[in-house]
């Protein structure tokens, strides 16, 4: 049965740039094929080893991907807000789920089946696009997660993991500290503190399980690295040359 216009799938569908450029049966057709996944805060959505069926979405609520390690330590790398994609990479390799996704509070996935993926991935330029532009910002998420678990400082690391280029629009990030230093790879003391320092600077506000982003322009620059290229003169190299004509 096709969803009703109004329905939260149908609204988050119709909010995908490349949706509206379908032909009408596709359209429908991708609508009548979608499934939904819910599961209580802490449940596991999509369990690592699971064949991959399908591309999933979070329709609502809020999911992490994480492993865990032989002796139980958690290591989660990525939250994924309501509205946001996640695992392309992964579906266009095939095979199984490399990881657990995990509601961090009542979450519901949407997916499109691997066959309507596939079907957009071979035949839709618009798409294909899409899944550029995610591609490439997961990349620079890798990156990012790498530069920072080597060569940044704990407010670095925190500040990156609020920053726009995890939770793009979002001021109101509804994680617990214990769910940040899983992602930012740090103790809940270190959270805390660092937090706790952010807040007295009025960069946020802090509530039970909640980060309220207030000056989110400091917590970008502090997360963005120094350009290696570009570097101030010195005071040598300000003053001017004392060996040739002066004006």
């Amino acid at each position: 049965m096709l969803l009703d216009k109004r329905s939260p799938a149908s609204i988050f569908l119709y909010g995908q740039p490349w949706f509206d450029r379908l032909g009408d049966t596709q359209r429908h057709a991708l609508l009548d094929a979608v499934v939904l996944r819910k599961a209580g805060k802490g449940e596991t959505l999509l369990h690592k080893g699971e064949p991959i069926d399908g591309w999933y979405g979070v329709l609502s609520g809020m999911a992490k991907l994480q492993t865990r390690g032989p002796d139980g330590k958690v290591s989660a790398f990525l939250g994924v807000p309501a509205g946001e994609w996640f695992g392309e990479g992964s579906v266009l390799r095939g095979g199984t789920w490399r990881y657990d996704v995990v509601a961090l509070r009542d979450t519901t996935l949407i997916g499109m089946p691997l066959a309507c993926f596939q079907e957009l991935y071979r035949h839709d330029l618009q798409f294909n696009h899409y899944l550029i532009e995610r591609l490439n910002l997961r990349l620079g998420q890798a990156m990012a997660v790498i530069e920072s678990g080597r060569l940044r400082t704990p407010e670095e690391r925190v500040a990156q993991y609020l920053s726009h280029l995890f939770w793009q629009g979002m001021r109101k990030i509804n994680l617990s500290q214990e769910d940040l230093g899983h992602l930012a790879g740090l103790s809940r003391q270190t959270i805390n503190r660092v937090l706790k320092q952010f807040e007295s600077q009025g960069w946020v506000s802090l509530e039970f399980g909640r980060v309220d982003i207030l000056d989110q322009p400091a917590l970008d620059a502090l997360a963005t690295p120094a350009d290696p290229g570009h570097e101030e003169p010195n005071d040598t190299e300000r003053l001017p040359s004392t060996t040739g004509p002066q004006p």
